[in-house]
């Protein structure tokens, strides 16, 4: 058999390339391969947890602070270079690419400026890493129908209500809740009342009159996803975040759904690479697969629909750097990329056979992993509803 082809090495192309991301992309290339790779290819299957030895290597290395100012210890740069990292990372294990998501500075607005600073540079060196708590049973898509309820007594509030799908909950240095601390007015919108309350706590467990069970997932391990039940948690009152809990969850969302698309590139593009490897090692009536014009046909356009994806998730983070809110453009590009992984990572593991159905082989996760893109940060339908509503009169159910 000839020499194989290495897969292409994708690059920052202009006009977005600097000195500076290319240094950082290959930091990031170089850590993936030495570092997450080897850890998800034995915890992915026995839904292990990513090691804290490996979250503080990524702490060492800036990954928890990439948007954070430097002045606060961060890497004081933007959505771009976040949302690049995210991509290198989650292409060797997704659920890297999301821990990061839960620092850069989530969790430090409060308003002593003291105690804000204090948590920015715990944020930045990944050692106040949260769990963001928004969803409930009956509040996923629509936000505006949280229950959680927040009361006021003396300088604390107490919650109690339910949250559902959070992420990294018993793990986590903090919770972010959003709450409800008030029922609507007549004539106000559904979403008046709600804020965002922080919960600090122990790492591995859970404080005073919050219990929760874990849900277990056919993918995305790597952190453990609870259901919550908050019986009476107090909460002292200067951790209230602000009183706009669904705008703030809005504009988050904006640039969660550009983070999701890149990583949803992240796994698409490990699909693709371990294809090439394994089209041109696979052999059939005496050929290696990669020979047959059916598979190579296939391949190509799986690779295309990868580079159309990164580029658009580019120029999107671009634009939110540049100060746009870009809330259209962020849902295009989460339903186009996410809904791109799902089916790229199908089809490789129909290009890997019958060893695509196994876990000897990565596609697999890939796979797996990237049919939860299509579902989280909200859902293909819910942005479709987005982009929709800003293209036309909205509907009815607005």
């Amino acid at each position: 058999m000839s020499e194989l082809l290495a897969p292409p090495v994708p690059v920052v192309a202009d006009p977005f390339h600097t000195p500076e991301r290319e240094e950082l992309q290959a930091t990031a290339r170089r850590f993936v391969e030495d570092r997450v790779l080897p850890v998800a290819d034995e915890l992915d299957k026995v839904k292990g947890e990513i090691p804290r030895s490996l979250l503080d290597e990524m702490g060492g290395l800036g990954y928890f602070g990439i948007t954070i100012p430097r002045e606060d210890g961060g890497l004081g740069l933007g959505a771009f270079e976040y949302c690049m990292i995210a991509e290198e990372l989650a292409r060797g294990w997704m659920s890297v690419g999301s821990i990061i998501a839960r620092a850069q500075g989530a969790g430090t607005g409060v308003d002593d400026p003291g105690r804000r600073a204090e948590l920015l540079r715990r944020s930045a060196a990944g050692t106040w890493i949260g769990a963001i708590a928004l969803s409930e049973p009956d509040a996923g898509s629509d936000l505006a129908a949280v229950a959680t309820r927040a009361v006021r007594e003396g300088d604390e509030f107490v919650i109690t209500g339910r949250k559902r799908w959070i992420g990294n909950a018993k793990a986590a240095d903090f919770l972010q809740v959003l709450v409800r601390t008030a029922d609507p007015e007549p004539g106000e919108r559904r979403s008046a009342g709600l804020a965002t309350l922080v919960v600090e706590k122990e790492r591995d467990s859970f404080p005073e009159g919050l219990t929760g069970s874990p849900i277990d997932k056919i993918g995305y391990h790597g952190f453990v996803t609870w259901d919550l039940e908050f019986d009476g948690v107090r909460v002292p009152a200067a951790n209230l975040l602000g009183e706009q809990g669904f705008s703030d969850a809005q504009k988050w969302l904006n640039v969660a759904r550009v983070h999701t698309a890149a990583r949803a590139v992240g796994l698409a593009r490990g699909a693709v690479e371990d294809c090439i490897v394994y089209l041109q090692q696979r052999e059939q009536f005496e050929h290696p697969i990669a020979d047959f014009q059916a598979v190579r046909f296939r391949l190509a356009t799986m690779a295309a629909r990868v580079e159309q994806a990164r580029s658009f998730y580019q120029h999107v983070a671009h634009r939110l750097d540049q100060g746009e809110p870009c809330e259209r453009e962020a849902a295009m590009v989460k339903l186009l990329a996410t809904e791109m992984a799902a089916e790229v990572t199908g089809e490789g593991i129909q290009l890997h056979g019958g060893n695509g159905y196994t876990t000897e082989h990565r596609v697999e996760r890939y796979w797996r992993d990237a049919r939860l893109t299509t579902i989280f940060e909200g859902t293909s339908e819910i942005q479709q509803k987005i982009v929709a509503d800003r293209l036309l009169p909205r509907s009815p159910l607005g």
